[in-house]
C-alpha cells in the first residue's frame, strides 16, 4: 500500500528526490515518516510529518538538508535529499500511521503501521 521511489546512486554533493505513493487507502489523515538503514545498522529515523502538514521533525543528522512534505490530493508524500553524504547511503522506507491529531508524528519505527518496500540510496564519495 506504500510504494516508494526515487532512490538511486549520486555523488556527493548530489540530491535526489524520493516518493512515496499510498494506495488502497486515504492517507491524508496518516502521519508519515521516513526512515532509513545501511548495512549492518538499525533503521533510524530521518524524518517525519502530521497529517496536515503543519508540524514537521528532522533527524539531526539531515537537518538543513532534506525536506519532507506531503501532496494529500495525490496521496504522496516526499523526502526532497540535498547535499547528500556518503554515509547517507541506505535503503530508505516511507512509513505511515493513522492518527486523529492534525499534529501528531512520531519519530519512533514502533509508532508505524505501515511500510514501503524501501528505495536504495547509494552516495559515492
Amino acid at each position: 500500500q506504500l510504494q516508494a521511489s526515487g532512490g538511486g546512486l549520486v555523488q556527493a554533493g548530489g540530491s535526489l528526490r524520493l516518493s512515496c505513493a499510498a494506495s488502497g487507502r486515504t492517507f491524508s489523515t496518516f502521519a508519515m515518516g521516513w526512515f532509513r538503514q545501511a548495512p549492518g545498522k538499525e533503521r533510524e529515523f530521518v524524518a517525519a510529518i502530521s497529517w496536515s502538514g503543519g508540524r514537521i521533525y528532522y533527524a539531526d543528522s539531515v537537518k538543513g538538508r532534506f525536506t519532507i512534505s506531503r501532496d494529500n490530493a495525490k496521496n504522496t508524500v516526499y523526502l526532497q535529499m540535498n547535499s547528500l553524504k556518503p554515509e547517507d547511503t541506505a535503503v530508505y522506507y516511507c512509513a505511515a500511521t493513522p492518527t486523529g491529531s492534525s499534529w501528531y508524528l512520531s519519530s519512533g519505527h514502533n509508532d508505524y503501521d505501515y511500510w514501503g518496500q524501501g528505495t536504495q540510496v547509494t552516495v559515492s564519495s
